[in-house]
């Protein structure tokens, strides 16, 4: 079974990311109401794998922050508005589009629900073994949160 979910995921993650053009997912929920679910998870010479569900009801977003790994991303429901450092949009992903996210504290970033329904993100994070799944970091100097 475990072997069969590696091979899942390791499958998925390559789909992923051989299909990625740039763009970014995100993390670590920030907002009333922001959940995230991790639905499974494995670790393999040295790095973690990790799935989770992202929920961002309207109105809401991650709050500003920055991932030590690389994160591969897909919008299943409602439209995810992408913000980096320098308060200017880097994306709109509606439902069925596909995301990644560079590592690093240069790519701080926050991912905001503008929209009237939930937005919800399949996200799989490749994380140095260990790294958090995000780092906060704070807001550049943005007029929003």
């Amino acid at each position: 079974m475990r072997k069969n979910l590696l091979r899942l995921g390791l499958a998925t993650a390559a789909a992923i990311g051989l299909s990625l053009g740039t763009g970014t997912a995100f993390a670590t929920p920030g907002g009333p109401g922001v959940k995230g679910t991790i639905i499974s998870q494995t670790t393999i010479g040295g790095k973690d794998y990790i799935l989770r569900q992202i929920t961002l009801p309207p109105g809401q977003s991650t709050g500003w922050h920055f991932h030590d790994g690389t994160l591969y991303g897909f919008v299943q429901r409602g439209t995810l508005s992408h913000f980096d450092s320098d308060c200017a949009s880097d994306g709109v992903y509606p439902a069925g589009s596909t995301l990644t996210e560079p590592p690093g504290a240069q790519h701080v970033h926050i991912g905001r629900n503008l929209g009237r329904t939930d937005v919800v993100l399949d996200v799989l994070y490749v994380m140095p073994h260990g790294a958090p799944l995000a780092e906060d970091a704070p807001n550049p100097g943005c007029d929003f949160q």
